[in-house]
């Protein structure tokens, strides 16, 4: 019986490879999150064998890592890292839309798990630094500034996260409904002391 010849499978250049490793463990983490994904999980989600992902990887926290810091640059690259502006939060929620599966990981999974709170931590502390920095204008210095600008980087991620949860409703209108639930914030810092405050 003659057929016609199949081409040679194509082999993946090694940084594809990693992307399409990459992809898949975070699929897979964040299904379940570091402890409770195990690198067979990972390998099926790729396709791959638990051997070819050994050598990409030194194991499975290095794995976890590469699967953070990538999702870490890719929201760097979106919403930029100095000033909130008007085109902050439509870039946060274009860059949670690109790659839903890393931002909860960064913002779920990664912040509950010791081994990887640096790097979250790292983030907390920059976005409440640029925070404060923009709201100084708007709120005196003090408790309320300190409270806002711990406040508001949590909210918008909360927001961010529930919007992505409930289906990602109307994508145009998300910006200006989460933006209200951060004026919100923003005007309580704002209020001058209540009586019960004395």
């Amino acid at each position: 019986m003659t057929g016609t010849p199949q081409a040679p499978a194509r082999r993946m250049r090694r940084t594809e490879r990693r992307e399409q490793i990459l992809d898949a463990a975070t699929r897979a983490f964040a299904r379940a999150g570091y402890a409770a994904t195990g690198l067979d999980e990972v390998a099926a989600e790729a396709g791959l064998t638990r051997a070819m992902l050994y050598r990409h990887f030194d194991s499975k926290a290095d794995l976890y890592r590469a699967v953070l810091d990538r999702a870490c640059l890719r929201l760097a690259e979106a919403t930029g890292l100095d000033d909130y502006d008007d085109t902050a939060l439509p870039a946060l929620l274009r860059a949670a839309t690109a790659d839903p599966d890393g931002f909860r990981l960064l913002f779920h999974h990664a912040a509950r798990e010791p081994e990887f709170r640096d790097l979250i931590d790292s983030i907390t502390a920059a976005s409440a630094e640029i925070t404060r920095r923009n709201l100084a204008k708007l709120i005196p210095a003090g408790p309320w500034l300190d409270w806002a600008s711990q406040l508001i980087p949590t909210l918008t991620i909360e927001a961010v996260i529930a919007w992505l949860n409930a289906g990602q409703p109307d994508p145009e209108q998300a910006p200006g409904r989460i933006s209200a639930v951060i004026g919100g914030a923003i005007a309580a810092a704002q209020t001058g002391t209540h009586p019960a405050e004395m």
